[in-house]
């Protein structure tokens, strides 16, 4: 019986501290999330482990969502955290999407809802667009998104309304 009021009382917390996360402005996803200690934790699907569930994390998990569901990326095209080298600098890309082939195709930089999405988030992903050369860059903050394609051969990019699906690419 104590067992039993102690797993409610988890789930009750549990509930709040997801009710404290910010809704996105994207269709609203199911998750696995259990509690480690004082901290909560999401399964991604991509890692296919537990990851911290951060705010950052829940946006990143979302949009990967998004993607698969929305606009038909298959689960296995999508590689989470890439290492990528810029300046002799390791750097971690947030989402890439791939090709058949495998070419990469998408970049997709997260960022946690209370932060803006400014120049210096654009100069972020451009610079790990150096070693990928990706046809296409998003930035989310899970309330503003921003896609824009990238047309090498006129050294110039244009930000698009609508993020492609995967058929498109």
């Amino acid at each position: 019986m104590i067992k039993a009021i102690l797993r409610l009382n988890n789930l009750l917390i549990l509930f709040l501290n997801l009710n404290n996360m910010q809704r996105l402005n994207l269709p609203e996803y199911k998750f696995k999330i259990r509690q480690k200690g004082e901290k909560y934790e999401i399964f991604d699907k991509i890692r296919k482990k537990y990851v911290a569930l951060t705010p950052e994390e829940w946006v990143r998990q979302n949009f990967i969502m998004y993607l698969i569901n929305e606009k038909s990326v298959p689960e296995s095209l999508i590689v989470i955290e890439q290492c990528l080298k810029y300046n002799k600098l390791a750097k971690r890309s947030d989402i890439v999407v791939y090709d058949n082939l495998p070419r990469p195709k998408i970049i997709v930089e997260c960022k946690a809802t209370n932060i803006n999405i400014t120049q210096h988030t654009f100069d972020q992903i451009a610079r790990y667009n150096m070693s990928l050369k990706v046809d296409y860059l998003i930035v989310t903050n899970g309330i503003t998104h921003y896609c824009c394609i990238i047309d090498y051969s006129n050294k110039s990019y244009r930000f698009i309304e609508n993020i492609p699906n995967y058929s498109e690419l």
